[in-house]
């Protein structure tokens, strides 16, 4: 791919804003493991958007 051809797929990205990313569980998994020390006796909470309410 060239260098115009990539700009121009940026441009264009950050002009549509439907390109949302999400991570996927089993790659928060994966990386988890590296910080397992950081994370002991810690308590953990996470959002959880209900997309139907």
């Amino acid at each position: 791919m060239s260098r115009q051809a990539s700009n121009k797929n940026l441009k264009k990205a950050s002009k549509n804003k439907n390109d949302e990313f999400y991570t996927q569980l089993v790659d928060i998994e994966r990386e988890l493991k590296y910080y397992k020390a950081h994370f002991r006796y810690k308590a953990v909470y996470y959002y959880h958007y209900n997309f139907g309410s």
